[in-house]
């Protein structure tokens, strides 16, 4: 479904301040399969989704989808098929719109002068309802008096409105609080299953990556070191993670807010 064959990103190549992001990577992914990424800060993992995405071309290899060659297509372009959400809730969604605008936007069917259909609305509350947030009760309310979680639960069904071939999830949860972060992860876990997305999803959170989807890959100073899947990762605790990113890595893992979860 999605082939990333033998990439590379070096930023700020030729200066003092070079930084190789990504270093031949390569990635199978197959179709319906439900990623979790880990790995320490500057192990490449945003680097890798923005990649996918587009907001950057990366500087050798090539990125399939679906058996076509994105590697040279925009970011605009692919955003017609890849679905993403970021750790900040203040992005995926426009604040100065409406709960009703912003989902308008999300179905394809314009935003501010838009006309929307009494069906249009009622399939908007309906979809609103399943997150349990009471927001299909305030559909003229602007996106940006909503609190962080409200927000993330709206973008995720926005970007997965039109089910999207990809859904990149870049840690949606990490800014939230527990229990809202708890409901987000939840209704991911629905969305993902019922439309039966193809889905990557970075985390901090080292037991939602062992108990989420069906494979974990580690990443570590721009490539894979790790890509569990099957009994070997239903075997898995953290402890094992830890050891075996020793192992690969030849270090300890040094990120307290990996640790700390």
């Amino acid at each position: 479904m999605l082939k990333i064959i033998d990439i590379s990103k070096t930023f700020n190549p030729g200066t003092i301040n070079a930084k190789t992001a990504i270093s031949h990577l390569s990635l199978d992914v197959a179709k319906g399969d439900f990623i979790t990424i880990i790995g320490a800060n500057g192990a490449g993992k945003s680097t890798l989704f923005n990649a996918i995405a587009g907001s950057f071309y990366t500087d050798e290899g090539r990125i399939l989808l679906e058996g076509k060659d994105v590697t040279l297509v925009s970011e605009h372009k692919r955003a017609k098929y890849i679905g993403r959400l970021f750790q900040d809730p203040m992005k995926g969604s426009a604040p100065g719109m409406s709960i009703e605008e912003n989902m308008s936007l999300a179905a394809g069917k314009g935003g501010w002068l838009s006309h929307v259909s009494k069906a249009d609305k009622a399939e908007f509350r309906e979809r609103l309802a399943l997150l349990e947030m009471g927001l299909e009760n305030r559909m003229q309310q602007p996106v940006g008096l909503l609190s962080g979680g409200q927000r993330q639960a709206l973008t995720l069904m926005m970007a997965t409105y039109n089910p999207p071939k990809l859904l990149l999830l870049d840690e949606h949860t990490a800014a939230l609080d527990p229990g809202t972060a708890e409901k987000v992860i939840n209704l991911t876990k629905q969305i993902v299953e019922e439309n039966h997305l193809t889905c990557l999803m970075i985390t901090h959170n080292m037991q939602s990556a062992l108990e989420l989807g069906n494979r974990t890959i580690m990443m570590n100073s721009g490539n894979i070191i790790l890509d569990v899947k099957g009994e070997e990762r239903d075997r898995l605790q953290v402890s094992d993670l830890l050891e075996k990113f020793k192992t690969a890595a030849g270090k300890e893992l040094d990120n307290d807010r990996m640790l700390l979860v």
